[in-house]
């Protein structure tokens, strides 16, 4: 593992001490993220489905030991089959399978039902986070992770879930979901592991152990960096990432909500000459929300940052590139719901031979991307297939908000001027005023009970846990 340098410590031939610049970047990035560069690792980089999927596939079924499974979706369809049949034939070999899912993220999709498989053959199968009534808003801090450890030798992080979805469907001309992840083995895999660990010992029996660090195979640094509800690490980084970037920035991201202080410092940078490009859908799968996403993009257009909309059926990837030398991929969008409200999990790869080819797979991508720019006439858009909603809306719902927020704020104040991609922002808020009002004067009843059933919820939750809290601290004086 990687150590920070010692800036008290002289100079000598085989160990030259750092600029003052690196060291504080290290030191920076190290105290954000929570963690720092593990060396020794080999990383392979894996675009969509037809790439991620088979290795992951391959890894399993090379399982000795240990495999240790976390995803928000596991669709009960052709895809999700395969994989429950492949985890079950290990877990009926006598390999220790652990698989989590997101309660939200099942909804819908059958993931309890398909993992039945899993279970019946010996593997143990976790939800994370149903609906309790003794946690009225609980429900909403999801398991947003896409992470497969194997063995503690090999991880795959990725923002792909398991879907039929990522695959296509050839007959019916449904293009495969764009989607980025990578593969490593070596010592970082170790930190991989300890958070699922860490996690699965969060919703259940401590059971699961964290494998040993594997031996060194290769030389690029990886940083792990785990997420957590509100902890906003994350968020931290990708600040410091933009403020940093010197060159390039390059960011692909599926549902942009960005929070106003990193829209700064994107704008920030690329009024300083930062190359910044964001490639987002172009068809997404929360319709909604892909117009609160565009609402956002007239501030960067007018600063320079360049944003690109994917003409596929749905760019899922959430990564980032700076300056042709520091990687991003994993689970994490640049909305709050992730920056804050989630578990996620991704790494940071700072090798140059892998950024370029990330920056060299970004540029293809733009062969298949509109650019928007910003012009008084009305943006022709190419047709665009229409996809289902998604079972992740909900979980997203806070990025939403802040979106409303801000565009009521302003349109409140009159402080900024509001573009018509902010119009249909402005009227689902005001319709939604109106339509409590009607309620509040047609029908006073619903208001008050739904006010008072909520109200009294809350209030019997927190009664319940202050007493529990009272009867802990009084047990342990008693002692």
């Amino acid at each position: 593992m990687s150590r920070l340098p010692d800036p008290d410590r002289p100079a000598d031939g085989a160990h030259p001490l750092p600029s003052t610049g690196e060291w504080l970047s290290e030191q920076m990035l190290a105290r954000a993220a929570g963690s720092e560069a593990i060396a020794g690792n080999a990383v392979r980089l894996l675009k969509d489905a037809a790439e991620n999927y088979p290795a992951w596939l391959e890894a399993i079924a090379a399982a000795r030991h240990t495999i240790h499974f976390e995803n928000y979706i596991i669709a009960d369809d052709a895809t999700g089959r395969m994989f429950a049949a492949a985890l079950a034939a290990r877990a009926r070999a006598g390999v220790a399978v652990r698989v989590i899912y997101d309660w939200m993220g099942a909804l819908g999709v059958g993931s309890a039902r398909v993992l039945r498989e899993v279970a019946a053959a010996g593997g143990e199968v976790r939800c994370f986070n149903p609906p309790r009534p003794g946690s009225p808003f609980g429900w909403l801090a999801r398991d947003h992770r896409k992470l497969l450890v194997v063995d503690g030798e090999t991880g795959f992080v990725s923002g792909l879930c398991v879907s039929r979805k990522w695959e296509g469907d050839a007959l019916k001309a449904v293009t495969p979901w764009r989607d980025t992840g990578v593969m490593v083995r070596g010592p970082a895999v170790a930190a991989m592991d300890e958070a699922f660990v860490r996690l699965w010992s969060h919703i259940g029996a401590p059971t699961a152990v964290v494998q040993p660090p594997a031996a060194v195979a290769g030389d690029s640094p990886v940083r792990v960096l785990v997420s957590e509800p509100n902890a906003g690490r994350l968020f931290q980084i990708d600040q410091l990432v933009a403020s940093m970037a010197s060159e390039t920035l390059w960011l692909s991201d599926a549902y942009y909500v960005a929070l106003a202080p990193y829209a700064q410092a994107l704008r920030a940078a690329a009024r300083d000459g930062v190359d910044v490009r964001l490639l987002v859908p172009g068809n997404s799968d929360v319709p909604w929300l892909a117009g609160l996403s565009r609402a956002g993009y007239r501030p960067l257009l007018e600063a320079g940052v360049r944003v690109f909309e994917w003409n596929g059926s749905m760019m899922h990837a959430k990564t980032a590139v700076a300056d042709c030398r520091w990687t991003r991929i994993g689970s994490t969008n640049l909305n709050v719901a992730s920056w804050i409200g989630n578990y996620e999990l991704d790494v940071a790869i700072e090798d140059e031979k892998f950024a370029c080819a990330m920056q060299a797979m970004f540029e293809a991508d733009l062969a298949n991307a509109t650019e928007v720019v910003l012009d008084n006439l009305p943006r022709r858009h190419q047709p665009r297939q229409r996809l289902r909603r998604g079972s992740g809306v909900p979980s997203r719902a806070a990025a939403g908000a802040l979106r409303f927020g801000n565009t009521l704020r302003a349109a409140m104040r009159n402080r900024r001027l509001l573009g018509p991609a902010e119009s249909a922002v402005m009227a689902v808020t005001g319709g939604g005023f109106l339509l409590l009002a009607l309620c509040a004067i047609f029908l006073p009843w619903l208001l008050i009970l739904s006010v008072a059933v909520a109200a009294g919820w809350v209030g019997l939750v927190m009664l319940l846990r202050a007493w529990r809290a009272w009867r802990s601290g009084k047990s342990k004086n008693n002692n």
